[in-house]
């Protein structure tokens, strides 16, 4: 795709962003540099390069779900300004 000033304007527009006549052009050339990177990474020949890794392969390590910690309720709820039945009282914010 061949980036023009042009272009770049029409971008500027579509994402609703403010582009001062003095920054399309440098923003025209980083356009056109980051494309052609683009074309140089897919010109390069990958066949027979095993990828690293892939999350797709990986399987999550999962632990038995079981209590690891001692209820501490009554300790944090203690320093509480207000608790009502193990719940914690929150002024009412919306009316």
């Amino acid at each position: 795709m061949d980036v023009t000033e042009e272009v770049v304007r029409n971008i500027a527009e579509l994402v609703q962003l403010k582009v001062d006549d003095a920054d399309i052009q440098q923003l025209t050339e980083g356009m056109q540099n980051i494309l052609a990177l683009a074309d140089q990474m897919q010109a390069i020949n990958t066949e027979g390069v095993e990828p690293v890794s892939n999350p797709l392969d990986a399987s999550q390590k999962l632990r038995p779900d079981a209590v690891t910690e001692e209820n501490q309720r009554e300790l944090f709820q203690s320093i509480a300004p207000a608790t009502e039945s193990g719940l914690y009282l929150v002024p009412r914010v919306v009316e």
